[in-house]
C-alpha cells in the first residue's frame, strides 16, 4: 500500500485466517481485487469460497490452474471448459465473477486452436472469464496481443508478468496495453512476480515504478 498499489489478489491467506486477512488489508487500505482458489476447493467447498469472497468484499474468483495431464485433446478441453462454466454459473448466482488463469500449457494447440480457446469456447462468457498471464502466453508460443484481441472482452483482470520484473524480459507490453485498452474491458492490471533478483517488496516496487513510467497507475 505504501508503494502505491490499490489492491491485491490473494492466493491463500498465509499465516492468517480469512478474518485476519480482512483486518490486515483494511488497516492497510487495500482492497481484494481477486482471489485465486484451487480446483479442489472450488469443487468441494464452493459455499466456503463464496462466504470468504463475501467477507473480503471480493468480486472476482479465479481458478489458477488445471492438471495439465487432463488436456489430452479438443473434447477434453471443452469438457473442462464446461465444468468451469458450471462453477462460474453458481458463483454468478452469488454475485461473483469467475475467471481462469493460464500457464504455458494452455497455449498448446489442438485442431488449430489453443487449449484455452477450446475451454473458453465451451462456456458462456457470463459464466467464465479469462485472467490472461501475458508472460505464460508468450512462453507457450502464442502472442499476448493476439490472445487479448481475441478474448479481451472476457478479460476483466490481466496479469502483467515478465521473465523477471516487468519491462525487463521478452513481453511486448506496448502491444499488450494497446490491445487491452482498445477493447476497454480490463478493470485491473495485476503485477505478478515469481523470479527475484532482490527482495519481493523491492521487486514489486520496481514494477510499480515501471508502470508509472508507462502511465498505467
Amino acid at each position: 500500500a505504501r508503494i502505491g498499489y490499490a489492491g491485491v489478489v490473494l492466493a491463500g491467506y498465509g499465516n492468517l485466517d480469512v478474518r485476519g486477512v480482512r483486518e490486515a488489508l483494511g488497516q492497510a487500505g487495500l482492497v481484494v481485487s481477486g482471489m485465486h482458489v484451487g480446483r479442489d476447493a472450488l469443487m468441494q467447498n464452493l459455499a466456503g469460497v463464496i462466504a470468504d469472497a463475501k467477507l473480503l468484499g471480493a468480486r472476482d474468483v479465479i481458478c489458477p490452474s488445471w492438471p495439465k495431464e487432463e488436456f489430452t485433446d479438443r473434447a477434453a478441453c471443452e469438457r473442462i471448459g464446461e465444468k468451469l462454466g458450471e462453477l462460474g454459473a453458481m458463483l454468478r448466482g452469488s454475485g461473483l465473477r469467475f475467471s481462469f488463469h493460464n500457464h504455458a500449457v494452455e497455449m498448446a494447440l489442438f485442431d488449430g486452436r489453443t487449449v484455452f480457446d477450446w475451454m473458453l469456447g465451451a462456456a458462456e462468457p457470463r459464466n467464465l472469464s479469462a485472467e490472461p498471464d501475458v508472460f505464460w502466453v508468450h512462453v507457450g508460443g502464442q502472442s499476448p496481443e493476439q490472445f487479448l484481441r481475441r478474448h479481451g472482452g472476457r478479460c476483466p483482470l490481466v496479469h502483467l508478468k515478465d521473465e523477471t520484473e516487468i519491462g525487463l524480459g521478452p513481453v511486448d507490453f506496448s502491444a499488450v496495453f494497446a490491445a487491452t485498452e482498445s477493447i476497454g474491458a480490463a478493470e485491473w492490471y495485476i503485477v505478478e512476480q515469481e523470479k527475484y533478483t532482490r527482495t519481493p517488496l523491492e521487486s514489486v516496487h520496481a514494477c510499480y515504478e515501471q508502470l508509472k513510467k508507462w502511465g498505467k497507475v
